[in-house]
């Protein structure tokens, strides 16, 4: 599937940006931040790649992760992805290099919560040295 039909899938119109957004985010082999995908574009307005960013978001192209680095990551969505709590999975975050990955073949367990709990999210990072920075 090619990037436009990507964001048709999603109920998303393409735009210049949007698209070179998610080329970025398609070609990255962990999680980017909003300051990651500025410093590719030179050009580009900060507030712009945030909207596409959370247009991305909310139609559940993407998903972010607050890895405690103090930056938001956002990392594309499995095509199959419905962004529901049973597609939530594990985020592995290097301490040395400060990169985010998505372990998406690792789900995490449903929880049981107390009677009149409903949960909304869930964000499970575990953190420690990757393998390039072994």
């Amino acid at each position: 599937m090619n990037l436009e039909e990507k964001l048709h899938d999603r109920n998303i119109k393409p735009t210049a940006m949007r698209l070179l957004v998610l080329e970025a985010l398609e070609n990255a082999p962990m999680a980017m931040s909003l300051n990651d995908i500025e410093l590719m574009f030179e050009k580009a307005d900060k507030s712009t790649i945030y909207r596409t960013l959370k247009t991305f978001e909310k139609n559940k192209l993407i998903h972010s992760i607050e890895d405690g680095s103090g930056q938001v990551k956002y990392a594309l969505c499995p095509e199959s992805c419905e962004c529901e709590l049973n597609d939530l999975h594990y985020h592995f975050h290097c301490k040395k290099c400060k990169s985010t990955y998505c372990l998406s073949s690792q789900h995490i367990p449903k929880i049981e919560l107390p009677i009149n709990f409903e949960l909304e999210e869930a964000n499970m990072v575990l953190n420690g040295i990757c393998a390039s920075c072994r």
